[in-house]
């Protein structure tokens, strides 16, 4: 990859990746503090701050790699701490606080749909508003993209630990004896493009919700 183009896109897509990991992981922590578990909040990982929640390798390695080959931007950040036991109905629980991830994902997405909207009708710095329009773009695509990969039914990722609930628990806590390895079947299919079958569909819906943004405001 050309270095200017690098750059470039490391302008465009860090500050939307790095608050799309980083309220994915506030959110966990909100949900488990509502079903009665403190721990994110005693250690401070209730926190909008970026830099209490980055992981070297989730959040600056990986979607370094991806940016340079050319996937689809994914990534993580420190899981948020939760402990099962001081949760009110621990099964229900987990499943509320491994969708509240997701969930907060696609609010994101919404929200960046709607700076969007707002910023291709300013009169201003054309150069400002460029950049800023490209910024909500990309906010709208990580935050599908990261929900849509949470959502994939496989430990540790958010789908695996909402399927774990869903099963009997003789066969969720099976299911959970995939987690270490996990992640990194599921990166190395990312990485090899053997997973753009899921992802395309949303960049079509993107695109479309974009293009028709961007259109409007001619």
């Amino acid at each position: 990859m050309d270095l200017s183009a690098f750059l470039n896109k490391v302008a465009i897509w860090t500050i939307p990746a790095l608050f799309a990991i980083t309220l994915h992981e506030v959110a966990h922590g909100w949900m488990a503090r509502f079903f009665g578990d403190r721990t994110a909040e005693m250690l401070g990982r209730l926190s909008l701050n970026p830099l209490r929640h980055i992981d070297p390798i989730g959040t600056v390695v990986v979607p370094g790699i991806l940016l340079i080959v050319g996937g689809p931007l994914i990534g993580w950040a420190k899981p948020v701490p939760v402990a099962t036991s001081a949760l009110r109905h621990p099964r229900r629980a987990m499943v509320c606080v491994a969708l509240a991830g997701p969930l907060a994902n696609l609010a994101m997405a919404l929200i960046w749909c709607a700076v969007l909207a707002g910023i291709v009708r300013v009169n201003g710095n054309q150069t400002l508003i460029t950049w800023i329009a490209f910024m909500c773009q990309a906010g709208i695509m990580v935050n599908v993209v990261l929900a849509i990969f949470n959502l994939l039914p496989i430990p540790p990722l958010d789908g695996g630990r909402v399927l774990a609930g869903l099963l009997p628990p003789r066969w969720g806590r099976r299911l959970e004896k995939i987690e270490p390895v996990g992640l990194f079947l599921v990166l190395g299919l990312s990485v090899m493009r053997m997973l753009d079958w899921l992802f395309e569909p949303a960049f079509r819906v993107v695109g479309r919700v974009v293009v028709a943004f961007l259109g409007s405001s001619a």
